[in-house]
């Protein structure tokens, strides 16, 4: 069995800090790799650009996918990810601070799997991406 990956895309420092912390928090021992915007996440996922050589899994179990990201946005990522037959399964929730409907029904429309808004709360914030790594990495059986 190999090793499960998070591929979390994430521009903002503090929550990329409090999400780490959450995970690390329910004991998920599981690699976190990270990426500030969208063009890095395409790069990361295809094995392209800076990250043309990089080692690991060829893909990760799971994408915590932030919409608001630099370069690409979040939802022409999730797109990507979908139109390519190498990418098209991998489980993507998007972790966003949006509460606007048009953002929660384009992301289900373009595949998304989950649509998560980040709590402005700390503690309500740290359970909810434990509870997003628990399911993700040991409870959800990936294709």
């Amino acid at each position: 069995m190999s090793a499960k990956t998070i591929l979390l895309v994430e521009d903002n420092a503090q929550d990329e800090m409090l999400t780490l912390r959450a995970l690390r928090k329910v004991n998920l021992a599981n690699r976190v790799d990270v990426v500030r915007d969208g063009q890095q996440a395409l790069d990361y996922l295809f094995r392209e650009g800076e990250f043309a050589t990089r080692e690991g899994p060829d893909l990760p179990t799971v994408v915590l996918l932030d919409l608001n990201l630099p370069r690409v946005g979040g939802l022409d990522v999730l797109e990507r990810l979908r139109a390519d037959p190498r990418t098209n399964l991998v489980p993507v929730v998007i972790l966003t601070s949006s509460d606007e409907e048009r953002d929660r029904l384009g992301s289900y429309a373009h595949g998304a799997n989950s649509f998560v808004r980040k709590p402005l709360d700390f503690t309500e914030f740290a359970e909810t991406v434990a509870r997003l790594g628990v399911y993700w990495l040991a409870t959800n059986v990936s294709p």
